[in-house]
């Protein structure tokens, strides 16, 4: 595992505008793996320019290149599955087989879709006496979380790429290895210079400085609902376009009819996947007060099967350690019932959270209204499905959400909730489906031909 020591700006890697830098720590041993530059407005500011320069020509690059060069990436990230998945098991702490199948291989897949959307995007179109093209954005800050490192940047950065944009890009500063290594793969792919950048950073430093930046056209951004505030209120002062993917506190529910076993299992592997960090996690489950005990029952017997340090990895820090101890203390204090785990460290060493189950939640209780981003599951009773809707649109966030039943019953349900994205008895990802979320879970839509469109403009003309 190699740190670069420098900015990859303008199609090579250069020295940072000082020598400050940010250790990467490794949230399973506590033992720093690398050091990576702390980039500078000064740094920002060159990307940014390069970026700028570079746009014209990739813009006028025809589709059929760009989706070229897309799928060359994607070999590259297939090709390099293993050393990515090291890479996110070390700095992230995700369990092998997890960095694998998911952290190294959904992005794979992600990539191939926008190879195949760049060839196949209508970029124009008639619609009556109007020709209607579709054109790329500009210049795109794209800033990164943690906890899906490679898969958030890929996520961003294709569609612009396939849109005919150029980028600039500041991952999370807990996880910069692995967006080492993606620029990596994009200079292996052949994309020009300037198209693609990378400043790693602080987020109140480099972030900040990319979305304030008067020549990034559009922000794209995935982390906190707060944060996302800061940036779509600098850049609506800009009258500057935004992509938000912020927070959620997704609810999942079953019906009467359901397969009560398998909802509660799968609904637990949901939440305990990557440590709970995971802002679709269906982190409530709300249950019929007739089958409320047993799916308590079954749930306690669920979260056994994850052992801190085996199936169950670290959290991402220290701070995010002590903020999720913190909200299971809450929980206790405001008179939840703990079936499984505790605010307890489970290891020694380690940034480890006990997986944690609470039974007895009521909807106003912090832990029923809050994102946690840990292992923490709460289950709600409810009475009948209107009470069940209430509770699960009844927080500020709708960023995703699943329903247990008979098919029609589930699907009517999942009609009136108020989220982005709704699995049905268990439904599997697709990576050409849209995500986002309703209200204060963002702005804007990530995969797809609808993740496309975020990255283009409209222009008509009028024959």
């Amino acid at each position: 595992m190699k740190a670069h020591d420098g900015m990859y700006i303008g199609g090579t890697w250069r020295p940072a505008a000082t020598a400050d830098t940010i250790a990467v720590v490794n949230p399973a041993d506590e033992q720093v793996l690398a050091h990576v530059p702390a980039g500078t407005a000064d740094d920002v500011d060159a990307a940014v320019r390069a970026a700028r320069a570079a746009f014209p020509g990739w813009a006028a690059t025809p589709p059929a290149d760009r989706a070229a060069r897309l799928a060359t990436l994607r070999d590259v990230l297939a090709a390099r599955q293993g050393e990515i998945a090291e890479t996110v098991t070390a700095e992230l702490g995700a369990p092998p087989k997890l960095a694998g199948t998911v952290h190294a291989g959904l992005p794979v897949l992600v990539a191939g879709s926008y190879a195949e959307l760049a060839a196949t995007y209508a970029f124009e179109e008639k619609v009556g006496n109007s020709t209607v093209l579709h054109e790329p954005i500009g210049v795109v800050g794209a800033i990164t979380p943690w906890n899906y490192p490679l898969h958030q940047i890929v996520a961003k950065v294709a569609p612009a790429l396939a849109a005919g944009c150029t980028v600039v890009l500041k991952p999370a500063e807990d996880t910069p290895l692995t967006a080492q290594l993606f620029a990596e793969a994009l200079d292996e792919a052949g994309l020009p210079a300037g198209v693609f950048n990378l400043v790693t950073g602080l987020g109140p430093v480099a972030g900040q400085a990319l979305a304030e930046h008067p020549d990034v056209d559009l922000v794209s951004f995935t982390g906190s609902t707060a944060v996302g505030r800061r940036i779509g209120a600098t850049a609506g002062g800009a009258v500057k376009r935004v992509a938000l993917e912020l927070g959620g506190k997704s609810a999942n529910v079953i019906l009467p009819g359901a397969d009560l076993a398998r909802a509660v299992a799968v609904g637990i592997a949901n939440v305990m996947s990557n440590s709970g960090q995971t802002c679709s996690a269906w982190t409530r489950m709300l249950v019929h007060t007739d089958q409320y005990d047993e799916a308590v029952a079954l749930a306690a017997e669920a979260v056994a099967k994850y052992t801190p340090g085996d199936r169950l990895g670290p959290l991402v820090n220290a701070r995010q350690q002590q903020r999720v101890r913190g909200y299971i203390e809450q929980g206790v204090a405001e008179g939840a019932r703990l079936v499984a785990g505790g605010p307890e460290a489970p290891r020694e060493t380690g940034y480890y959270v006990a997986p944690t189950v609470f039974a007895d939640v009521t909807a106003e209780m912090t832990i029923a209204q809050e994102e946690i981003f840990g292992p923490v599951v709460s289950i709600l009773r409810y009475e009948d499905e209107d009470d069940a809707l209430r509770i699960a649109n009844g927080t500020v966030y709708g960023l995703a959400g699943a329903v247990w039943g008979p098919q029609d019953e589930a699907v009517a349900f999942a009609r009136r909730m108020d989220t982005g994205q709704v699995d049905i008895n268990g439904g599997r990802f697709n990576p050409l489906a849209p995500f986002g979320g309703y209200k204060q879970s963002g702005v804007g839509r990530e995969l797809g031909s609808h993740g496309l469109a975020e990255y283009l403009h409209t222009k008509s003309l009028q024959f």
